[in-house]
């Protein structure tokens, strides 16, 4: 055991589990980050949590994580004790340790003017160590309650929302379209960046709790929605936001031009070993990415492992400020430039870019280059773009591969089959403050109802329908209380 150091903040330097080195890891298919750590180290970085009494982090974290206990006790060497803390808030803290943004730490109380604590390796170290000790295992109820619940969609939201009515004593059925469980976890990240194995691993810990996985298997299609109804004491609807935004302009069904997830599907089914419909290939092309965000940065660094040519990632808005604006003060998420990964590994960053036409330069009906105007955007009170000084109107990047990266405006209601349900203006799929539908005993979880998001919405968004389809089969709940009782957390 160490010495507690109540100052180690001053004591020790952030110091987050690295990255593998860029040339190195753009050869293989294997996981970014350094695939080691020392537990020595981990301790240390606990020890620069502050005690600081009012633990913003957790007020950053989308679903509450009691942040501070579990920094505590990893500087203390109780790893045991702080994955019981960090799995009391969240179901899948490897999905989040991997692929998180981590909200959490820029709204850490070190970070208003020093290195945030490095929650979120911490986060990982802990579910590490959880899963090497063999103390990650099943926990099947004790009792049943007799009811029975279908969860529609097996992504983070899906699964958190399974498990948590599962552990309440009701039969959870999960029904997926796709041939492998997981969601957006299975194709929609690379391998590369989450490891398939930590899911399988997961999803096998799931169904040994009693939770029934049907793969294959399409409601509205092969299973209509009114079947569940009838089968089901209640169901939730976790079927994502996969309605791609709108693109419309010239040249978009010229070959080589593909939505992202489409991309990135393919390549996870071929890392996977199964069948590919359409092979979607980077090779020795010239690869223009649209779209800035994660989706975008994941495409990127999937074209460097194809052995692209060149890769270009396009951002429609201008870099961020480096340092915080005066009107985005600690502790809401810094609106600043961020690298990513993918572009620490190569590639080019453009912004100020509105694509305007996909080119096909020799007729042959494959794109050539795609043309842009160079702009610069107006913005309302509320920051949306609300009109542009195009600046040059005939900006030409080479192209052999476009790929789409430019979001989603929310659920496949047409997949359901179900004319009751209807999307409101922003696409999402409506629901009462029980987070139930215009449907008795139907209820809606994760980016169907709120939008496109992080992970780590989607798991606090099933742990918060789960609880409310307690609530509604039981007339009470002993699950954990929703956190949208809490209010909104910082810059969510």
């Amino acid at each position: 055991m160490s010495e507690n150091h109540p100052n180690g903040f001053l004591k020790y330097r952030r110091s987050p589990i690295g990255y593998r080195d860029p040339a190195i890891r753009t050869a293989d298919y294997l996981p970014v980050y350094d695939a080691d750590w020392a537990p020595q180290r981990m301790r240390e970085q606990g020890g620069r949590c502050m005690d600081c009494g009012v633990p913003t982090c957790t007020a950053g974290c989308p679903i509450g994580n009691l942040i501070p206990d579990w920094n505590d006790l990893v500087h203390r060497g109780r790893w045991r004790e702080a994955l019981e803390r960090l799995q009391a808030t969240n179901n899948f803290p490897e999905f989040t340790g991997y692929t998180c943004p981590a909200p959490c730490e820029p709204a850490c109380v070190l970070a208003t003017n020093d290195e945030a604590v490095t929650i979120k390796s911490l986060e990982r170290a802990i579910v590490d160590m959880g899963w090497r000790q063999g103390w990650i295992v099943p926990k099947p109820p004790i009792a049943r309650s007799g009811k029975a619940v279908a969860v529609v969609g097996s992504g983070p939201a899906g699964l958190a929302c399974a498990q948590q009515l599962n552990r309440a004593g009701h039969r959870v059925t999960v029904f997926e379209r796709d041939d492998v469980i997981g969601g957006l976890m299975a194709y929609g990240i690379p391998d590369f960046k989450f490891a398939k194995t930590q899911l399988a691993r997961r999803v096998d810990l799931l169904g040994r709790e009693g939770i029934e996985f049907r793969t294959g298997c399409e409601v509205g299609g092969d299973v209509p929605l009114a079947s569940l109804r009838a089968g089901f004491d209640a169901v939730c609807l976790a079927i994502g936001a996969q309605t791609p935004r709108d693109f419309d302009v010239p040249g978009r069904r010229l070959a080589g031009v593909h939505e992202a997830m489409d991309y990135l599907r393919c390549e996870n089914r071929r890392q996977a070993g199964r069948p590919v419909a359409q092979a979607i290939d980077a090779g020795g092309r010239d690869v223009i990415v649209l779209g800035g965000g994660d989706t975008g940065a994941d495409c990127v660094a999937t074209a460097h492992r194809q052995h692209a040519a060149s890769v270009t990632q396009v951002a429609i808005d201008a870099p961020r400020p480096l340092a915080r604006a005066d009107d985005n003060p600690w502790p809401w998420w810094p609106k600043t430039q961020q690298s990513s990964y993918a572009l620490d590994e190569g590639g080019q960053a453009e912004f100020n870019l509105h694509c305007a036409a996909f080119i096909d330069g020799d007729a042959d009906g494959r794109v050539d280059e795609v043309r842009f105007e160079r702009v610069r955007w107006q913005h309302d009170a509320t920051g949306r773009r609300s009109g542009k000084t195009v600046i040059d109107d005939d900006v030409r990047l080479p192209a052999g591969l476009v790929l789409i990266a430019t979001g989603f405006t929310g659920p496949r209601l047409d997949r359901l089959a179900c004319a009751e349900l209807v999307a409101d203006a922003g696409g999402r799929l409506p629901s009462d403050d029980a987070m139930m539908t215009s449907l008795p005993g139907v209820f809606v979880a994760g980016d169907a109802r709120r939008g496109a998001s992080l992970v780590v919405w989607a798991i606090g968004e099933g742990r918060d329908c789960a609880r409310a389809i307690d609530r509604y089969l039981s007339g009470d709940s002993a699950l954990p209380a929703s956190l949208r009782s809490a209010g909104r957390p910082l810059g969510g």
